[in-house]
């Protein structure tokens, strides 16, 4: 009796080595959506290879150059919060404001009732070394700022901090068309980096010093002109 032979097992086919890609041409793609999809993914890849750098190198400057700044302003600013709760009593002291940081992110900004000696900008630092700000970038906006809908805003101002000082804010005070505040910021989105940072930040201290300097040949001319004329004393002589 013969035995039953097994059924023969198909061999497979040989398929040909697939060809490696050549590029990201619309040819190489099985419809158009998939080219500009492939296309968008280039630029994206490459556009986060330019500004990780940047970022990361003005973040370092936020964070060594914040981290002194409030270690070397912490007494002053203590002592100013002591003396507005002497004055005003404790609950009196900070002013707490919702603000829309990187990303779209609200968070909650805290700074001291006062414009002496720039105190409420310099209690601001803790904010600096959290993340939430950074030492220069455009005034930090309230959700729902009409500003940030403005065409082109909507998209830098998700992608930058705002910032301690601001080229709108040292620059802004001239009065010329080409300083106008919105457009400052959006020069300074389109240009920002460690250099032009560095440079902000020393016409900021400029900024004060000429203030304060001011403030001081202000006061110098009045006490001059009321406490030292002699008796019938007048202009014209």
């Amino acid at each position: 009796m013969q035995q039953a032979q097994a059924p023969r097992q198909p061999q497979p086919q040989p398929y040909p080595h697939p060809q490696p890609p050549t590029g990201t041409a619309r040819g190489h793609f099985p419809s158009r959506p998939a080219a500009r999809l492939a296309g968008l993914t280039d630029r994206a890849g490459h556009l986060a290879d330019r500004l990780a750098p940047r970022a990361s190198a003005e973040r370092v400057l936020d964070l060594t150059l914040g981290t002194a700044l409030l270690i070397a302003t912490a007494p002053a600013v203590a002592l100013g919060a002591l003396a507005l709760a002497v004055r005003r009593g404790p609950g009196n002291v900070w002013e707490l404001t919702p603000r829309t940081g990187l990303g779209g992110r609200v968070f909650t900004l805290r700074s001291l009732r006062t414009h002496r000696l720039r105190l409420d900008l310099l209690s601001r630092l803790p904010h600096v070394v959290r993340g939430d700000l950074s030492l220069v970038g455009p005034a930090p906006l309230a959700p729902g700022d009409p500003r940030a809908a403005w065409p082109g805003a909507r998209q830098w101002r998700q992608e930058l901090r705002p910032g301690l000082t601001g080229l709108a804010q040292v620059r802004a005070r001239s009065g010329m068309p080409w300083d106008d505040p919105a457009l400052l910021d959006q020069h300074y989105a389109e240009h920002h980096g460690v250099v032009l940072d560095l440079a902000i930040l020393t016409e900021a201290v400029r900024n004060s010093l000429r203030t304060t300097t001011g403030r001081a040949r202000s006061t110098k001319a009045h006490l001059s002109d009321t406490d030292h004329r002699l008796p019938g004393y007048s202009r014209v002589d």
